[in-house]
C-alpha cells in the first residue's frame, strides 16, 4: 500500500498531529521521522489513531536527497521538519531551516504525481522589527527559509502553499509563551514585558492541523500562503490575566519596555533575549486564512478556553518535566478559588484527600489498583490549588455537592480531620470512610516531627531530601510536592498546617466515635494507632506513615476492602 501523503518531521508537535488527521481523513500516510519510530507510534495509540495505513520512514532533511527513496504515488508533501529553539548555534539553525526547507523542495520535485508542497513557515517571517532588533538564529534562518523557498518552489515549477502559523498551543508544547506562562504560575512574573497592546497571537493545534490538512485540497491555494492565527486572541497582558485567573495565581499588573527586558541582565529578567522579538504590536494578514477556513468549514475552538485547557496540560505535565495523568484533569471552582481536580468529578467510587506536604500525586500509584472512577483533589492552599477564604471544611462540602451516589471517602494524614467532620455532618452523602495514617489516633512517637519538617519544606528542598525526611523513596509523587512547595506562599501555607493539626486531636477522636457510617483506618506497621476504637483496621506490613507511597497496592487492598 503506497503513501499518498508524507510528513517530514512527523515525529514532531505538529508534525505528529498533522499525521494523526491525516490517517483520520483516510489518507496512506508516509511518517518521516530523524530518529526511532516509538515514539511516534506511540503516541499515535494514545491518540486511537489507526495506523493501518501508516508507513514509517526514516528521513533526514539536512542531506541531499534526504536519504529517502522516491515516493511514486505520493501527491502531497507536507514539510513540518525545522529546529525550533532558542540559542541554537547559527549554522545548525540554517542547516535545519534553510538547507534542509530546500531539500524537501528538490525531493518534492522529482515526484512523479506531486500535487502540492505544502511549507510551514512562521508568523514573524516578515514582522515588521524596530530599529535594532536583534533576532535570534532560530527566527533569522526561518526567515531566511521562507524566502529561499519561496524562490526556488518559482524556480522549479512547484506548486506550494505555505502556512505561517503563530505561536501553536495543545498538548506537547513547551516552548514559547509556555515559558511565561510558567514564570506566572511560579510567581515570578512582576511585571508584563511590553505594552497594553502587545500581542502575542495563538493558534490552537488541532485547528491547526485539520487547516495543513485541507490545503492540498484546494487547486485555488497552490501559490499563496497563509497565516493562520486566532485574531480573537487577547492581547498579552489581558492573557496573561486569563492565566492567571484560571490558575488562581496573581495576575502582573505593572508593564516593562521590551527594550528594558532586553537591557537587563537576563539573571534578572529570566527572559530568552530570543523571544523579545516576538513581543510586538503587529498585526497580521489573516483574511485569506480565515476566508479559507469559512469556505471549508474549519472553525477554531474558542481561544480562551483553548489557553484555558493549555495551561492545565502545563501544570499537569509540570510544564513538559513528565507525562500527562489519564483521565480528566484541571483546575475547577470550588468555593470560591482554584482547585486542581483529577479523575470524575460527577460519579466517582472513590474521593480521594492528600495529607501533607503532598498533593493528589500522592495518589497515582494507588488509584492504578482500585477499581472504579476516582475524584482526587489538592486541598485549598496546597499542592496546586489555589487559597480559598472560607474554612477547609466548607470547602470539603462544596466539592462533593456535584457528586452522585455515595462513594468512599478516603482521607490521608492531615486531610483525615476534615474527612471525619464531613462523615459525621453528611452521613447521607457517602458510603463509608477511610482514613490513612490519622495523626489524631497515632502514638505521638509515630507522627512527623513537625520542626524538622517545615525546616525542610520552607527551604528549596530537593526531592531527595524531602523524601527522606518523610522516609519514602523518591518518585513522582515527592517530585510534584517539591514543585508545589516552591510555589508562592505554599510552603508556608503547609507548615502553617502543619504546626496547627496538633490542637484538633481530641476534638477528631470524639467526633469520629459520633460517625455513623462504616469506618476503616489504614496504618503502617511503624506508624501503629494506639487510640482504640471500634472501627476495621488494617495494618500494612513494612510501611510508615505514607503507606500509599511505599505499598500502594496493599493500601488500594485497604481501600477497596472498607
Amino acid at each position: 500500500m503506497s503513501p499518498d501523503s508524507v510528513v517530514f518531521g512527523a515525529a514532531g508537535f505538529i508534525g505528529r498531529a498533522l499525521v494523526a488527521e491525516l490517517l483520520r481523513r483516510g489518507h496512506r500516510v508516509a511518517a518521516a521521522v530523524r530518529g526511532p519510530a516509538a515514539p511516534l507510534l506511540a503516541w499515535l495509540d494514545a491518540q486511537d489513531a489507526d495506523v493501518r495505513a501508516l508507513t514509517v520512514v526514516t528521513a533526514g532533511i539536512t542531506r541531499s536527497g534526504l536519504g529517502l527513496d522516491p515516493l511514486p504515488e505520493v501527491r502531497d508533501v507536507y514539510n513540518c521538519a525545522a529546529r525550533y529553539a532558542f540559542g541554537l548555534d547559527p549554522a545548525e539553525a540554517r542547516a535545519f531551516n534553510v538547507t534542509g526547507a530546500l531539500n524537501v523542495l528538490d525531493w518534492t520535485a522529482a515526484l512523479p504525481a506531486a500535487r502540492r508542497l505544502v511549507h510551514l513557515s512562521g508568523y514573524r517571517v516578515a514582522g515588521t522589527d524596530g530599529p535594532g532588533t536583534r533576532l535570534g538564529a532560530y527566527e533569522e534562518s526561518k526567515r531566511e527559509g521562507d524566502a529561499a523557498v519561496r524562490r526556488r518552489a518559482t524556480e522549479l515549477g512547484v506548486p506550494t502553499t505555505i502556512a505561517n502559523p503563530s505561536a501553536v498551543i495543545g498538548p506537547g508544547q513547551y516552548i514559547g509563551l509556555s515559558s511565561m506562562a510558567e514564570e506566572l504560575w511560579r510567581g515570578r512574573l512582576p511585571a508584563v514585558p511590553g505594552g497594553p497592546d502587545t500581542f502575542v497571537p495563538v493558534v490552537e493545534l488541532g485547528y491547526l492541523a485539520r487547516f495543513l490538512a485541507e490545503l492540498p485540497t484546494a487547486p485555488e491555494t497552490a501559490g499563496q500562503d497563509y497565516w493562520v492565527l486566532d485574531d480573537a486572541t487577547p492581547e498579552l497582558p489581558r492573557l496573561l490575566g486569563l492565566l492567571a485567573e484560571h490558575l488562581g495565581v496573581r495576575a502582573p499588573r505593572r508593564h516593562v519596555p521590551v527594550s528594558l527586558v532586553r537591557a537587563l541582565p537576563r539573571s534578572l529578567t529570566n527572559a530568552d533575549p530570543e523571544t523579545l522579538s516576538f513581543l510586538s504590536t503587529d498585526r497580521y494578514p489573516t483574511g485569506p486564512a480565515n476566508e479559507f477556513a469559512r469556505a471549508r468549514g474549519l472553525e477554531a475552538p474558542p481561544v480562551e478556553q483553548a489557553l484555558r485547557d493549555w495551561a492545565d496540560h502545563l501544570v499537569a505535565t509540570r510544564f513538559g518535566a513528565v507525562v500527562a495523568p489519564e483521565g480528566p484533569y484541571g483546575f475547577q471552582e470550588v468555593a470560591g478559588g482554584r482547585t486542581w481536580l483529577a479523575g470524575d468529578r460527577d460519579a466517582p467510587e472513590h474521593v480521594l484527600l492528600h495529607g501533607l506536604p503532598l498533593d493528589g500525586t500522592s495518589w497515582a500509584e494507588t488509584v492504578r489498583h482500585l477499581d472504579g472512577p476516582v475524584l482526587a483533589a489538592d486541598l485549598p492552599g496546597l499542592g496546586r490549588s489555589g487559597p480559598v477564604d472560607v474554612p477547609l471544611d466548607a470547602w470539603l462540602t462544596e466539592l462533593l455537592v456535584p457528586v452522585k451516589g455515595r462513594p468512599l471517602l478516603t482521607a490521608h494524614s492531615y486531610a483525615c480531620g476534615p474527612a471525619v467532620r464531613y462523615a459525621a455532618r453528611h452521613p447521607e452523602r457517602i458510603r463509608g470512610l477511610v482514613l490513612v495514617a490519622p495523626p489524631f489516633l497515632l502514638a505521638p512517637a509515630a507522627r512527623r516531627e513537625p520542626a524538622a519538617l517545615t525546616a525542610v519544606m520552607l527551604r528549596r528542598t530537593s526531592a531527595t531530601r524531602l523524601a527522606g525526611v518523610l522516609g519514602v523513596p523518591p518518585g513522582e509523587a515527592v517530585e510534584s510536592a517539591v514543585a508545589s512547595l516552591r510555589r508562592s506562599g505554599v510552603a508556608r501555607r503547609t507548615a502553617a498546617a502543619v504546626h496547627g493539626a496538633a490542637a484538633e486531636h481530641a476534638a477528631l477522636r470524639r467526633a469520629l466515635a459520633e460517625v455513623t457510617v462504616p469506618v476503616t483506618v489504614v496504618t503502617g506497621e511503624t506508624d501503629p494507632a494506639v487510640h482504640a476504637l471500634p472501627f476495621g483496621t488494617a495494618v500494612i506490613a513494612g510501611a510508615g506513615h505514607y503507606p500509599q507511597l511505599t505499598h500502594p497496592e496493599e493500601t488500594a487492598r485497604a481501600i477497596a476492602g472498607a
